[in-house]
C-alpha cells in the first residue's frame, strides 16, 4: 500500500465523481417547512415510522442514496474534511474557523488522557469483558474523572427538572387514549429556573461532548491492548485524532495513508439519523440525566447484533464462501434456505449506501498488496455483482457501509473484535450532537403500549393454585 496521503484523496476523488453521476448530482433536501406538533404519522412496532423530534444534525435520503451532516453532503466531507472538524460541525452546527479548529484539536489532545480512567479500567478484568461492555464500563469511569456527577451532593433536586408527565393520563384513557394528545405547552411556555438551566448545560454541555469524543477512542484503545496482554499507551499529541487511535491501538505510527483511511472512516460513521442508539441516548438525556450516561446506553444499544457487529459477519462470511470462483454457488444456498447475507440491505437506504460508495473502492486500494485481502476483496466484489443483479433494482438490495468496512479495518490492523467500538468512536460525535441540539427543547419520552392482557382476575392463595 503507497503512503501518500495525496493517493488516498485520488482514490476517493473518483469514488465522488463516480457516485455523482449515479445519484444524479447534489443530495435533495427534505422539506423545509416547520413542524406544526402535535403531527400525524403512520406508527408500526418498534415505533417505525414515528417522529420524535424536530434535527438539523444530519438526514439520511433513503430514495436517493445520500447523506447529509448539517447541510454538507458526507462525500465532500470525506474528500476534504477531518474527523475533528466534522465533530465540530456536528456538535458546534457549523464548521469552525482556522482557530476554532485549531483550539478544538488542543482541546481533544487534552482529553485524550485520561490517567485515572486508565487507572481504573485496569482494575477490572477487561480481557475477559465484552469489548463493547468494556468500553461502556470506561465512558461511565469518565464520568467519575471529569464530574462531580457520582456525588450525592449532586444529584438533581426535583424542583430543577421539568416536568413533562402531565400528558399522560388523558394519553392512557383505555382503549386508544383521548382523539386528541393534551399538551401542556399549549397552554403557554414552562418556566425554567436559572438552577433548571444550569442543571441541563451541566448534563449536556459541550465540553462533556469533547471529553467522549477523545475519551471514547482512548478507552477503545487500550481495551485493544489490554485484551492482548499489552500495556494501554499514552496518545501522541503529534497525530491526528485517526493516527492516534491507531498508534495506540497496535503500538505502530500509522502511515500519512492509513492515517487519513482511518479519518476517513470514522467521519463516515460519525452519524445516521435516529438509529436505535441515537434513540437509546436521547431517551436517557430526555429525563435529564447527563451526556455520560445517555452515551453509555448509546454503546448499549449498539451492543446489539442487530444495530452493531454486522462488518464482523461480513469478513466471517467471504472466508466461509472461499472464493470468488464459489460465490454462486454458495448465495444459491443462502437464497434457498432463505437466509440474509450480512453487508447487504438497510432499513433507510433503497439504493446503494453512500459510505459504501467510498469504502468500496478503499478497500480495493488496501488489499492490492496482500494476497489473502485481495481474494477477500475478490469474493466481495462477486457476491456484490450477484447480489444487485438478483435483487438490486427489484427490491432494492444493495451493498451497505458493513459490506467494506470490515475489509478496511482488517487491512489498517484493527482485530474484529473492535469493529463495532470502532464504530462507537466514530458515533460518539453524533450521539453527543443529537443529545446537545434535543436538550434546547427537551421533551421526557413517553411512548405508551396497548394493554392486550386479561382483566378482572381475583387473586388465589398459593395453596390453592394449580400447575
Amino acid at each position: 500500500m503507497a503512503n501518500s496521503a495525496n493517493e488516498i484523496k485520488r482514490v476517493v476523488s473518483r469514488a465522488i465523481t463516480d457516485a455523482r453521476k449515479e445519484i444524479g448530482g447534489i443530495p435533495e433536501p427534505p422539506s423545509q417547512a416547520k413542524l406544526k406538533w402535535p403531527i400525524q404519522c403512520t406508527v408500526g412496532p418498534g415505533l417505525e415510522g414515528a417522529i420524535a423530534c424536530e434535527s438539523q444534525v444530519g438526514f439520511v435520503n433513503g430514495s436517493q442514496g445520500s447523506l447529509v451532516y448539517r447541510g454538507y453532503d458526507v462525500l465532500e466531507l470525506c474528500g476534504h474534511s477531518t474527523f475533528e472538524e466534522v465533530s465540530y460541525l456536528l456538535i458546534h452546527g457549523r464548521l469552525p474557523t482556522e482557530k476554532q479548529l485549531r483550539k478544538f484539536e488542543r482541546k481533544l489532545a487534552d482529553f485524550r488522557r485520561i490517567p485515572a480512567t486508565m487507572r481504573l479500567l485496569m482494575g477490572f478484568p477487561v480481557e475477559k469483558m465484552n469489548a463493547m461492555s468494556a468500553i461502556r464500563l470506561g465512558t461511565n469511569m469518565m464520568r467519575q474523572e471529569f464530574t462531580h456527577l457520582d456525588e450525592m451532593e449532586a444529584k438533581r433536586d426535583l424542583e430543577t427538572a421539568i416536568s413533562t408527565d402531565e400528558d399522560s393520563i388523558p394519553m392512557e384513557v383505555p382503549p386508544l387514549g383521548e382523539e386528541h394528545a393534551i399538551y401542556e405547552f399549549r397552554k403557554g411556555k414552562i418556566a425554567r429556573t436559572a438552577k433548571s438551566e444550569k442543571a441541563m448545560a451541566e448534563a449536556a454541555g459541550i465540553a462533556s461532548a469533547a471529553h467522549l469524543v477523545a475519551g471514547t477512542a482512548t478507552i477503545t484503545a487500550a481495551v485493544a491492548r489490554i485484551r492482548e496482554g499489552l500495556l494501554p499507551l499514552e496518545p501522541d499529541p503529534e497525530l491526528s485524532h485517526a493516527g492516534n487511535y491507531l498508534y495506540m491501538m497496535t503500538g505502530r505510527r500509522p502511515t500519512a495513508a492509513e492515517e487519513r483511511i482511518m479519518d476517513i472512516a470514522l467521519i463516515l460513521h460519525a452519524d445516521h439519523g435516529m438509529n436505535a442508539s441515537t434513540f437509546a441516548s436521547l431517551v436517557v438525556a430526555s429525563t435529564l440525566s447527563d451526556m455520560y450516561m445517555s452515551i453509555s446506553s448509546g454503546i448499549a444499544a449498539l451492543n446489539g447484533p442487530l444495530h452493531g457487529g454486522a462488518n464482523e459477519r461480513v469478513i466471517q462470511m467471504l472466508e466461509e464462501i472461499g472464493g470468488p470462483e464459489k460465490v454462486r454457488a454458495w448465495y444459491k444456498k443462502q437464497k434457498a434456505e432463505g437466509k440474509k447475507i450480512p453487508g447487504f440491505g438497510h432499513r433507510v437506504y433503497k439504493r446503494y449506501d453512500p459510505r459504501a460508495r467510498i469504502l468500496g473502492p478503499i478497500a480495493k486500494h488496501l488489499t492490492g498488496r496482500s494476497a489473502g485481502a485481495k481474494r477477500l476483496l475478490e469474493t466481495a466484489q462477486e457476491l456484490e455483482k450477484v447480489v444487485i443483479g438478483d435483487l438490486g433494482p427489484e427490491k432494492g438490495i444493495y451493498p451497505n457501509v458493513d459490506f467494506y468496512s470490515g475489509l478496511v479495518y482488517s487491512c489498517l490492523g484493527i482485530p474484529s473484535f473492535l469493529f463495532t467500538p470502532t464504530f462507537a468512536v466514530s458515533r460518539v460525535a453524533g450521539w453527543t450532537a443529537r443529545v446537545l441540539e434535543y436538550m434546547k427543547n427537551n421533551r421526557i419520552f413517553r411512548p405508551r403500549a396497548i394493554y392486550t392482557g386479561r382483566t378482572n382476575k381475583h387473586y388465589v392463595p398459593v395453596e390453592g393454585r394449580k400447575s
